[in-house]
């Protein structure tokens, strides 16, 4: 017989608040749902064995926010081999053991210690164990158990939004789509109605409505107009437990604005309008404003003015100023007082954009009257013609006349007008104009050679009102006289060849006329009457504006003629006959057998050896190339300055020759002989200067010779002198240094080395009678004497 052992897990209800247990199957995901089965296994072929349960666990229930003063008593955990003697331990871990849930570790009860919120943590898995207090090992496998917190209503619901905005068009429809809200309830949805929203209106009847499960709101009055009012404000509530007594409920507001629809059309605020404009206004000018007013906004106000009819029709516009949607009235032709004083226009105003679903509640346009009245101006004077195109020959004489102009006033005064030509378009005042009647007559004499055409200004003015006036141009053509003789095109020279035949072509003449006759140019040429007996060519007229010269002879001589001039007499066939000479220059030139000419001078048979032109000219320009270049560099040379050879960077008009030798004292006799100053003669006679360039060879002069006892100072201001007068000297002044003490001092050297040299003693009472710059010397060498006596 086998012995089984049983580990029960006691649940036990807690006051004042139920708890419940359920059997639970092994956990996988989720809450389990169904009681844990027996497990059946045989170790035989007809034998049924019932397998071992160790743990027999449930799933627990506790309610939210529990409000007692003692600990929530949860369930009691019991093991079949707890014999009661406390050998045993029950162990709880998971899900806020040992904080939230306490077990007795003797006994198996579970309690909860603090208040539990569904909302913060809906379960807590926790796990069980009970082991042996003394060898510390488990008597039963480890279990899981679930505690699930039970929800209570204590969570209202909360919209997502605290303020919605929502638009519909004006004029909609009942049952308008608005816009959704949508509210929360913390609470299990899945346990009772605590998380059940029901949606209700407080404020915003009877224009709109709301779905009370979808939160849904909608339009619930027809017709509605922004005109009228175009804000509104909306309260809905969200209630739990279905909209139940007790329910907990929340708040939103909802502002809704009414959108603009064209459904109202434009309205002028006056029936007529009246304007003035002076005739003088030109096209374009605006006269005035209309408007209509439209009670929509934005796109659906928006208006365009047009001219349906009237007498103005084709003399006026309208056009649309789209800031201000005013209709502007404009001039479109010149008005003329003389001709109508007042035109009346019917304007209309319309919506170009409407909506067809509102097209019965009448026509979207309006119009209105406009009287516009045309006010009498002072104008100035008007021609007849835009424009005046006059003809006059050339040979027209002085003070004739050439035609006219025309202007009057245009006013009903009909003031005089006087005449003028604008100078600045008749510089060369060829032209004139009777100031009465608008004759023009000429005051020069014409040249249509000169000029063509010549294009002037006549002024009109008023005589009462000089202020008013006007212009008009004039074109004057000159016409073509045959005043002017032909002549050749160019000038001609040509060539004949010695061995030339009889009647051969050697020059081809053409010609020129500056006038411009009406049937074209016709012109004739032939040789002058006094060239026509012993002329050796002869012309040939083309009779197409072109001749030829032809040779008379066989063959010449440019050695008894080299040249000859053909005087050739040109006539035009215009009226009168015009005619002129030009000659033709013929040169015998010696020709190749191809008639290619090869020399025309005579002179190249007598003198072949002679030099030619251009060789000449060559050797000209380079002998005065060389003069110049000779004389350009002499004067360089004149004006060539003396440059120093020591040349400084800090170079100036004064130079300081510096020699930056110290010497090596009084027994140095290497550095500096100060004999060669007190003679002279020790100076090498050719031994020139090395601070400036030689400009030409000069002796050294002669000084005499100083004295033995002739002072430094004297002999260096006596070599002064002489630099000065020198002629090879710098045209700057150049100062040597000479480290020289001189002889004679009466303090004699103070250098200390010396005193060290000397085997007398030395006496320095002096000192003390030089006064108070020198006593620190006098202390320093009388304080020395007075320790040697002592």
């Amino acid at each position: 017989m086998r012995t089984y052992r049983y580990f029960l897990l006691l649940f036990w209800v807690g006051q004042p608040y139920p708890t419940f247990s359920t059997p639970l199957s092994k956990r996988t995901s989720g809450f389990p749902a169904k009681k844990r089965a027996l497990e059946l296994s045989g170790n035989s072929k007809n034998e049924l064995n019932r397998s071992k349960r160790s743990w027999m666990w449930n799933q627990f229930f506790l309610l939210e926010e529990y409000t007692g003063s003692d600990y929530q008593y949860v369930g009691k955990l019991h093991s079949d081999q707890d014999r009661g003697d406390g050998s045993l331990k029950y162990i709880l871990s998971g899900d806020g053991a040992g904080d939230l849930f306490i077990i007795n570790e003797n006994t198996g009860d579970i309690q909860a210690t603090k208040r539990l919120d569904r909302e913060e943590k809906p379960v807590y898995i926790l796990r069980a164990q009970a082991i042996n207090r003394r060898t510390g090992r488990p008597v039963e496998p480890e279990s899981e158990f679930i505690i699930k917190i039970h929800d209570i209503n204590d969570n209202e619901p909360i919209f997502t939004k605290d303020v919605y905005t929502a638009t519909v068009p004006e004029m909609s429809d009942v049952g308008t789509f608005v816009v959704q809200v949508t509210a929360t309830d913390a609470d299990d949805p899945t346990y009772g109605n605590s998380a059940k929203v029901v949606y209700s209106i407080l404020q915003g009847q009877p224009y709109f409505s709301v779905e009370s499960e979808t939160g849904i709101i909608k339009t619930a009055l027809l017709n509605m107009d922004r005109e009228n009012r175009e804000q509104y404000q909306v309260v809905i509530q969200a209630k739990d437990m279905g909209g139940q007594m007790g329910g907990l409920s929340g708040t939103t507001t909802v502002n809704i604005t009414l959108t603009d629809v064209n459904d109202n059309p434009p309205r002028f605020p006056q029936s007529t309008y009246q304007f003035k404009t002076p005739e003088s206004s030109p096209p374009g000018t605006p006269i005035g404003r209309i408007k209509a007013s439209d009670a929509d906004v934005g796109e659906n106000a928006a208006i365009e003015y047009s001219i349906t009819d009237g007498e103005g029709l084709d003399m006026f516009d309208v056009i649309t100023d789209q800031e201000t949607q005013e209709g502007i009235i404009t001039v479109k032709k010149f008005l003329d007082f003389e001709k109508k004083k007042v035109y009346t226009l019917k304007v209309e105003a319309s919506n170009p954009h409407v909506e067809p679903r509102f097209l019965y509640l009448g026509p979207f346009k309006d119009s209105a009257t406009v009287r516009i009245v045309v006010e009498d101006v002072d104008e100035p004077p008007v021609f007849r013609k835009l424009a005046y195109v006059l003809q006059i020959r050339e040979d027209a004489q002085i003070n004739t006349t050439i035609g006219s102009v025309t202007a009057q006033d245009p006013d009903a005064a009909r003031n005089p007008v006087k005449y003028s030509v604008d100078r600045h378009t008749d510089m060369d005042r060829i032209f004139n104009i009777d100031s009465g009647n608008g004759s023009i007559f000429t005051s020069k004499l014409l040249d249509r050679e000169t000029l063509l055409w010549h294009n002037i200004t006549v002024i009109a003015t008023e005589i009462n009102n000089p202020k008013q006036s006007s212009r008009v141009p004039l074109y004057i053509k000159v016409l073509d006289v045959n005043d002017n003789a032909p002549e050749f095109a160019e000038f001609y020279e040509t060539f004949v060849c010695e061995k030339a035949k009889a009647d051969q072509l050697i020059q081809t003449l053409r010609a020129v006329d500056k006038d411009d006759p009406y049937s074209g140019h016709q012109f004739s040429f032939s040789l002058a009457p006094e060239a026509v007996s012993g002329s050796n060519f002869t012309i040939q007229d083309n009779k197409d504006n072109t001749a030829g010269i032809l040779t008379r002879k066989n063959g010449y001589n440019r050695h008894e003629m080299s040249t000859y001039l053909l005087p050739v007499v040109i006539s035009d066939n215009d009226y009168p006959v015009q005619s002129s000479t030009g000659t033709v220059t013929v040169r015998v030139c010696a020709c190749d057998h191809h008639g290619n000419m090869q020399s025309c001078h005579a002179e190249a048979l007598i003198h072949p050896t002679g030099l030619s032109t251009g060789a000449l000219v060559a050797i000209l320009l380079c002998i005065v190339i060389l003069l110049v270049t000779v004389v350009l560099f002499a004067a360089l040379r004149r004006q060539r300055k003396k440059e120093p050879l020591i040349i400084s960077k800090e170079d100036i008009r004064d130079n300081i020759v510096s020699y930056n030798d110290e010497g090596g004292g009084e027994e140095d006799t290497q550095a500096f002989d100060i004999g060669t100053l007190r003679n002279p003669e020790a100076i090498e006679d050719n031994k020139l200067r090395r601070d400036i360039v030689p400009e030409a060879l000069f002796l050294p002069r002669r000084t005499p010779t100083a004295r033995d006892n002739t002072d430094v100072r004297d002999f260096i201001n006596q070599r002064l002198k002489e630099n000065d007068t020198d002629p090879t000297a710098p045209p700057y002044d150049s100062l040597a240094t000479y480290a020289y003490e001189g002889t004679g001092s009466v303090a004699d050297s103070l250098s200390s080395l010396e005193s060290v040299t000397t085997d007398g003693d030395q006496d320095y009472d002096y000192l003390s009678d030089w006064g108070p710059r020198f006593k620190k010397l006098a202390d320093m060498y009388g304080g020395v004497d007075s320790d040697k006596d002592s």
